[in-house]
């Protein structure tokens, strides 16, 4: 406890209940970090706010102006800024030639653009402040391969490439900036298809430590990669129980795993 005593944070995309960025705000503000939650949806983030005695701050990240008043408000709450988590994202599956261009917009925008303005709202707070940590939740599909997940892939290994910029680019002022890379993890937004009987499975075989991530899993990391502890920037941890070391299922093997399961049942 208290590895983040008196930094102050923000965690963008922490407006759905019981999502990844709210796991990370609250092992922060355990941590004792002063968190402003922010994303879409205002009473989400009120009602975490409170809970974990922070702020909350409505933003949507396409929206440039709303990621300035996003770092102001954590200036003018808790007097700075230390730490800017991004845990946006969209969980686009679509066959490639099936991808269109309006949605093709709509993920670059979330997942790309809006990073790239992210980082560049928070970074001079964070070099004002004499340094920080920036950390963009990516995915292990930006390395390994799985189907149906083009424009995902690419805008998050895209804005992996960013954050490696930012880290040669900002060093010297005292700023890291890493990428963590979860890999199947049941949340709000992967639920459906996680409570798929046989989805699990089809997974599961594919990471050497024997289960799939939670969003546990990836706060942990967080909060050694948002703490003076870390020594690292420009890097990609791979919080993914090995899978990176073999692959996703394929599309096949996955549709076998659930035509199995719907015999067994």
């Amino acid at each position: 406890m208290g590895r983040l005593k008196n930094k102050v944070a923000i965690v963008l995309g922490a407006a759905g209940r019981d999502n990844m960025g709210q796991v990370i705000a609250r092992r922060f503000a355990e941590e004792g970090a002063y968190v402003v939650v922010s994303g879409r949806h205002e009473d989400e983030l009120k009602r975490l706010a409170n809970e974990i005695s922070g702020a909350a701050a409505v933003c949507d990240i396409t929206v440039r102006t709303d990621l300035d008043r996003l770092v102001e408000t954590a200036k003018a709450t808790f007097g700075g800024l230390d730490i800017a988590v991004n845990a946006t994202g969209w969980g686009l599956v679509k066959r490639f030639e099936k991808t269109t261009e309006e949605e093709l917009d709509k993920i670059l925008a979330l997942q790309f653009k809006g990073p790239y303005f992210y980082f560049q709202a928070v970074l001079p707070a964070m070099v004002e402040r004499g340094g920080g940590s920036i950390i963009q939740i990516s995915s292990a599909t930006a390395s390994v391969m799985l189907n149906h997940h083009a424009a995902y892939m690419g805008s998050k290994a895209g804005a992996d490439h960013v954050v490696r910029c930012v880290a040669y680019e900002y060093g010297r002022y005292g700023v890291r900036a890493n990428s963590i890379s979860p890999g199947f993890t049941k949340t709000p937004m992967t639920e459906d298809a996680a409570n798929l009987p046989g989805m699990e499975e089809a997974f599961i075989r594919e990471y050497p430590l024997g289960r799939i991530g939670t969003s546990e899993d990836i706060a942990a990391a967080s909060v050694f990669v948002a703490s003076d502890e870390c020594f690292m920037t420009g890097q990609n941890f791979q919080v993914n129980g090995g899978l990176t070391l073999r692959r996703n299922p394929t599309q096949a093997e996955i549709n076998a795993s659930l035509a199995a399961a719907k015999a067994a049942s």
